[in-house]
């Protein structure tokens, strides 16, 4: 795993014992770390120069990317400077002495209801939104009914005074979060890396296949592509890439802007790298 400056000032999405938190805190592990209660309100923190980075997750390797995150990467101006990816174990936790009987509505995140979104149906819970796994499981704690479970880490159970009802409840066994860290200063191109490209299209026949087509022709070669709805836009769409190549990024910009709107390079990472 590749560490930073280790005392830098990090924002992140949650509390203790969420799994941004404890990405952060091992990537970090001398840093400065700043709950927040949105994304929004990390990334900000960055733009306001208050911290250094910003951690969010930008993708689950089961229930897809983290459309906040990438509608920021959008929208704002921060870069990303590298992707990270962590293990990430989801488990039913409620008050002590409850059981899985018991338990009728869980309280999660919404990625991490998608991920263990078999595991509910196959128990007939209710769902509750929340902002934040850490959230959801103080959430429990407060309210103390032992009808009511949170999906999150063990660190939350710990925290709050929680019991593991069920652990690794998500349907994938190699659950994995790519967390994206930005920071207001792009950092220099490195050997090895990809980049991430933002753009939107004309709503025109062929537009996307000619978009594409550019992409390749610059030397570079896609391994993602996403679409977002435009929020100004209904019914249009940005699109998400990560490609990797050595052509020239200032040529493949100036071919995209000739049948694209709102270009950019929106940052840049070396694939693989792990949190552990």
């Amino acid at each position: 795993m590749q560490q930073r400056n280790l005392k830098a000032n990090v924002a992140y999405c949650g509390t203790q014992g969420s799994f941004s938190e404890i990405a952060a805190s091992k990537l970090f592990p001398k840093g400065e770390l700043f709950p927040c209660s949105s994304f929004k309100e990390a990334y900000d923190l960055v733009k306001e120069g208050t911290a250094e980075y910003a951690l969010l997750p930008i993708e689950n390797s089961y229930a897809g990317e983290v459309a906040a995150t990438v509608d920021l990467m959008y929208r704002g101006s921060l870069a990303v400077e590298d992707i990270y990816e962590m293990k990430i174990e989801q488990n039913l936790v409620g008050i002590k002495g409850a059981t899985l009987a018991d338990v009728t509505t869980v309280i999660s995140h919404p990625q991490a209801l998608a991920q263990c979104a078999e595991y509910i149906a196959a128990n007939k819970f209710s769902e509750v939104v929340s902002e934040n796994t850490a959230f959801a499981a103080k959430a429990v704690a407060d309210k103390g009914a032992k009808n009511l479970a949170a999906i999150a880490s063990r660190s939350c159970a710990e925290i709050y005074g929680l019991s593991v009802i069920a652990a690794d409840i998500a349907e994938s066994r190699d659950n994995t979060t790519r967390f994206a860290l930005f920071s207001a200063r792009p950092r220099e191109k490195r050997a090895g890396e990809h980049l991430i490209l933002l753009f939107a299209v004309g709503d025109r026949s062929g537009a996307l296949a000619e978009a594409l087509a550019i992409i390749a022709r610059y030397g570079f070669n896609m391994k993602s592509l996403h679409s977002r709805p435009l929020k100004d836009r209904p019914w249009q769409y940005y699109f998400y890439v990560e490609a990797e190549g050595d052509g020239s990024e200032g040529a493949l910009l100036d071919g995209l802007k000739d049948c694209c709107a709102d270009v950019k390079i929106a940052g840049r990472f070396i694939p693989g790298l792990q949190i552990k």
